[in-house]
Parts: C-alpha cells; structure tokens; sequence
C-alpha cells in the first residue's frame, strides 16, 4: 500500500483560515483562524456548548463551513474537488468518542474498512496490515473479537487501529476519554505519544480532560461559548500561568468535574 502523500515543503499540517460554523441560521463559531505544526499533538478545548465537537466536524469533512477554509498541507479542503477531496480524505484518521466500530463486524473487518474503501490491496495483504494496526495498539491476536466483547479502552484502541489504517499524516481524537477511568485514560494518552514519537503523525484532540491537556499537549486553541470563536492559543502550562483571560485561567485552573463534554462528532 502506497501511504497518502503529504508535501514536504512547509511546517504546517493544518491551517484552518477564518471558518464559520452554522446550523441553518445559528452561527455556533465565527473568524476562527489557527495552525498546527506538522508532528505537534494539538488540542481543542473549552465548556460545554463551545463548539468543539461543530469545530471537529467541519474539519473533517462532516459539514461544509459557511464561510473559510481548511488546509491540509497546504491543499485546499474545503473547495477541493471530488477527486482532490478523497485523495486529502486518505491523509488523515479518525477516532470517534464512542469508536463508532460496527458491532456486526470482528475487529479484522472493523480495521479492513478504510483499507477496502480507499486501496486495491488483496485480502491477505489487509490482513497483514490488520495485524499490524492492532499490534501497535497492544490488540494483537483480537482479530476475530467483536466489539462487544471488549471493555471501553479496548474499543477505543481498537477504533484508533481502524483510524491508523491507511497510514495517515494526521489523526483527529474525539474526547479519547470519555467514558474511561483514569489508569486507562492515562494509557491511551501513553500511547497517542508513542503514534506521534515513532509515526510522526500530527494529532489533533478535543478534550476539556485537564490532566490529558497538561500532559502530552503541546500547544492548545481555546473556544467560548460567548464569544463563538477562539479566546486563546499557544502552551496550556503557559495559558493556565499567566493568561490575562480570566476565562482561560478559570477553566485552566479548574476542578476536573466542573465541565462536561458535547455529543461529540459522529460518523
């Protein structure tokens, strides 16, 4: 399988250029402007209701922007063509809040999906590549579990095989801990390093999880509600430190508990 190409030139992965988010007439974000540097782990954060989960799906292709663009190593997303559009689609992964795995399928066909959509390789090749994906993960030999039969972090590990699938340059994480408890929370964010040390692969992560943010973000946007767009950007230890936002300090600073998630994303 021949990975997706992603231009050598420039330092940024993402660059996201005044993007407007509505439903119908509701704007839910406006002006909202930033990059992420190629191989940084980049989180999305911010309340309840602040447009997290609305800015993800416009990022990957879910909803169209009322007004913007999306860049993808300097191709344009949002008004590429259909042929442009699936070949940009192949430089990037997905993993759901929830999985998103199909309960009807085994872990080998759950991961074999993108590999069946998007190459001509034979069925033992996607097999091969199967293995491989899951062994990353710590999954190796669960080929013919169904997702059922595994706990919450396990499917988790093992929709993130499925989003690492086709090799992408970039991989989108829809609040990777919901739902976990903190061991296992801190083992996926363990292992979202270990893809971006030895992959090299640009990660993107929306989360208001505190302890996830101050230990493997390496740069954050922030979002509000209010304001429906972003309100700060850059180190979260900086952010929490010495922001003249007060906003950012409260949520920075804040009790785990005080802040839920959205609905997340969906496929």
């Amino acid at each position: 399988m021949n990975p997706p190409a992603a231009p050598s030139s420039g330092s940024f992965a993402i660059e996201v250029e005044g993007l407007e988010c509505r439903y119908d007439e509701r704007v839910v974000l406006e002006n909202v402007s930033f990059a992420v540097k190629r191989g940084e782990i980049f989180f999305v954060i911010g309340g309840s209701g602040c447009g997290k989960s609305t800015l993800l799906r416009h990022l990957i292709g879910l909803r169209q922007p009322a007004r913007g663009t999306v860049k993808y190593f300097g191709r344009d997303f949002t008004h590429a063509r259909p042929a442009e559009r699936k070949a940009l689609l192949r430089t990037f992964g997905v993993l759901y809040q929830s999985g998103a795995l199909w309960s009807s399928m085994t872990l080998r066909e759950n991961v074999a999906l993108p590999l069946e959509l998007y190459t001509g390789l034979s069925h033992k090749e996607r097999d091969e590549i199967v293995a491989l994906k899951l062994a990353q993960v710590g999954l190796a030999g669960y080929e013919e579990y169904f997702p059922a039969e595994l706990s919450g972090g396990m499917k988790k590990r093992a929709g993130l095989a499925r989003a690492l699938a086709l090799d992408p340059a970039v991989v989108f994480f829809d609040e990777p801990s919901a739902g976990l408890d903190p061991i296992t929370s801190l083992k996926l964010d363990e292992l979202v390093k270990q893809i971006r040390d030895t992959l090299g692969t640009t990660i993107v992560i929306v989360s208001h999880e505190l302890a996830s943010i101050f230990d493997i973000a390496d740069r954050v946007v922030m979002l509000d509600r209010t304001a429906r767009g972003v309100i700060a950007e850059g180190d979260p230890r900086t952010l929490r430190d010495r922001s003249e936002d007060s906003r950012v300090r409260e949520f920075l600073n804040r009790r785990e508990e005080t802040v839920g998630a959205e609905g997340g994303a969906t496929a």
